[in-house]
């Protein structure tokens, strides 16, 4: 069996996903960059996950598949830190296991991050659903890219650029004093990429669809946008834990302090406004405005939809 050099980690973290994950997995297999490893982290499946895993793992030393250990919490975000903590490359990225890579992600990355000076490369990805029988990739020639530093922190976290989770290659020395927080089980991309790029890393950001996120209702997005309790609570402990570290940074900007109290008016979240209302040293008098607002947000938000549409007309 041929050998390969370990320069890129990948971490794929998994739950009864035996229906798809073998998509996932082909596409690893097929990218055009050979010298990887793929972590396959069970969270304690009940399907026939690991009997699908191990027609990749005994046929490819690449692939190495481990359940999850009691050291780490149930959840994506433990199996991820496991996954970080076992990973041998130079590189680290994570992948869904619903999902389909681009052959030329890996490749395309490790190129431009060959750069010494760059520490991460984040690309754009594309939604498709199951009714698409075959995805057609486009070819990767000089794809267009700009440096994104930490002046550009504040895009990222109202997702004008978007990282998400499945979208960047990292260099591993991101993690070496940040993991996911495993209390949050949505949103915890966006909390744990936030520290990192508050640290001051500078890298990559292409405009090139790199990876395919596959639209299901039981995604934990679908579940989000299905107002699932679990996942919009830990969406608003993310946003309270973002705030707060941008604050002891000061990195909290008037522009973002709106982001944040728009933010929850929307998701319903005194707690949000009152965070970051207290994080920006705000005076009494306007703690008194935003709550009275949200108390009677109901009633307000009718006339906000209609002002909106005013503008755009």
């Amino acid at each position: 069996m041929k050998k390969f050099k370990t320069d890129i980690s990948i971490i794929v973290a998994t739950w009864n996903r035996a229906h798809l994950i073998s998509e996932t997995l082909e596409s690893i297999s097929n990218q055009t960059y050979e010298n990887w490893e793929c972590l396959i982290i069970d969270d304690g499946s009940k399907d026939n996950t690991a009997k699908i895993v191990d027609t990749f793992v005994s046929s490819d030393s690449r692939f190495i598949y481990k359940q999850r250990s009691k050291k780490y919490s149930k959840g994506i975000p433990g199996c991820r830190n496991q996954g970080i903590d076992d990973a041998k490359g130079d590189f680290i990225i994570f992948f869904d296991d619903d999902d389909i890579v681009h052959p030329e992600n890996l490749l395309t990355c490790f190129i431009l991050l060959s750069d010494k000076n760059l520490s991460f490369c984040r690309y754009d990805k594309k939604p498709f659903n199951d009714n698409i029988k075959k995805i057609v990739f486009q070819k990767i020639k000089l794809p267009y890219s700009k440096v994104f530093k930490i002046e550009d922190l504040g895009k990222m976290i109202t997702g004008d650029i978007p990282f998400a989770s499945c979208c960047v290659m990292w260099d591993k020395k991101c993690f070496q004093n940040e993991r996911f927080n495993e209390e949050l089980m949505y949103a915890e991309e966006w909390e744990c990429y936030s520290r990192i790029l508050a640290e001051g890393f500078t890298g990559l950001s292409l405009n090139e669809v790199l990876y395919y996120n596959r639209k299901h209702i039981n995604s934990n997005t679908g579940e989000f946008q299905n107002n699932n309790k679990v996942r919009k609570n830990s969406k608003i402990k993310a946003t309270i834990l973002i705030v707060k570290n941008l604050a002891s940074k000061g990195l909290l900007s008037s522009g973002l302090k709106k982001f944040f109290i728009r933010l929850g008016f929307t998701l319903k979240s005194k707690k949000i406004i009152q965070n970051t209302l207290k994080a920006t040293g705000a005076p009494r008098t306007e703690f008194f405005k935003y709550l009275l607002g949200y108390n009677f947000y109901f009633l307000l938000r009718p006339i906000f939809v209609i002002k909106g549409k005013l503008k755009r007309l």
